[in-house]
């Protein structure tokens, strides 16, 4: 089986370096491709790309920009493997990544598969904890850290693998950003197609990301998901509401505490009390247990707000998603 790896890239030449580096010291002694697709930026990564071309097998192409799912798109059209990987380009890959993705593909194939991701010590605090609201059993029940417990699977496109065959009969990701990976995973579940996730196939993500963007991308996916369930009504879940519903139960037990009922706010503190707890033994870092508080109320208000809004306009007053939020599309151009 010959892999493709695709990687879009918008203004990223130092994340893109960092990215190869990892992939020269992999243990995978199969050859492979790297398909890097520059999409439309203003600071390209060219320079940085020629510096590995003699040790890795890159091919290089800059298109006008239409999005990351549209990226990938465009490289999986042009890639000669029969199986894509999918990194984004914030991503480090350990060294036994592309073996173990071969193992389990011998054992037990699968059209297309997910990993989880996590942190390198090197990262920043900040880094470790939104890693730690992103992928925590308390905050998303372990779902982008690596639970196997769900019966479907549905893959990140920061990593994640699909066929050829599988990538051809669904056409790949749509112009919904973010969003576009559960749309594609659930697509290929009505094509037939099957996904699973690879435990041991992780990536070390760095989010590079600051408070204030965090809150904007946890928004956009609040936003995106009852778009999601609008599309796909079978596959939604009463989980989806479970931030919004936090937000508001927090706002009513202040209230209720004013008027002397205070059980309701101590189960809110009992829960950041084990948010800081976990994430303070997780990371061995009581910093990054004070900052993990801060991430995964930004996480869950960005979320549950944008959720709201999204439930609002699109499920009740049944407005058009492109022209509710057209900052969660982008048009298609290649």
């Amino acid at each position: 089986m010959y892999f493709s790896i695709i990687i879009p890239v918008y203004n990223r030449p130092d994340e893109i370096k960092e990215l190869l580096e990892s992939l020269l010291i992999s243990d995978f002694d199969k050859p492979y491709e790297i398909v890097i697709v520059e999409d439309g930026s203003s600071v390209p990564c060219n320079e940085e790309i020629e510096i590995f071309k003699k040790n890795l097998n890159i091919s290089y192409y800059f298109k006008e920009n239409s999005g990351p799912g549209d990226s990938r798109n465009f490289g999986m059209k042009i890639a000669k493997g029969d199986y894509f990987i999918i990194f984004d380009s914030d991503c480090i890959i350990p060294k036994h990544y592309l073996s173990e993705v071969e193992k389990e593909l011998a054992n037990k194939y699968v059209d297309c598969f997910g990993g989880s991701d996590a942190a390198l010590d090197s990262f920043s605090s900040i880094q470790k904890a939104i890693n730690f609201a992103m992928t925590s059993f308390l905050t998303t029940g372990g779902i982008r850290g690596g639970s196997e417990k769900l019966s479907k699977f549905q893959p990140r496109s920061f990593n994640m693998g699909i066929s050829k065959k599988a990538f051809q009969t669904s056409k790949g990701f749509g112009n919904i950003h973010p969003g576009e990976d559960p749309d594609l995973s659930i697509r290929l579940w009505k094509l037939g197609y099957n996904t699973r996730l690879f435990p041991n196939a992780f990536v070390y993500h760095k989010r590079r990301i600051d408070w204030n963007k965090f809150y904007v991308q946890v928004n956009k996916f609040g936003k995106a998901r009852p778009i999601l369930d609008s599309w796909y009504p079978k596959y939604s879940k009463l989980t989806f509401f479970f931030p919004t519903l936090f937000i508001f139960g927090l706002a009513m037990s202040v209230v209720l505490f004013f008027f002397g009922i205070t059980f309701p706010i101590l189960c809110y503190l009992f829960y950041y009390l084990l948010i800081f707890i976990s994430a303070g033994i997780q990371s061995k870092s009581l910093e990054i247990g004070f900052l993990a508080l801060i991430a995964v109320s930004k996480q869950f208000f960005g979320y549950g707000k944008g959720f709201l809004e999204s439930f609002i306009k699109v499920k009740i007053l049944k407005q058009n998603p492109e022209k509710a939020f057209p900052e969660l599309f982008f048009k298609v151009k290649s």
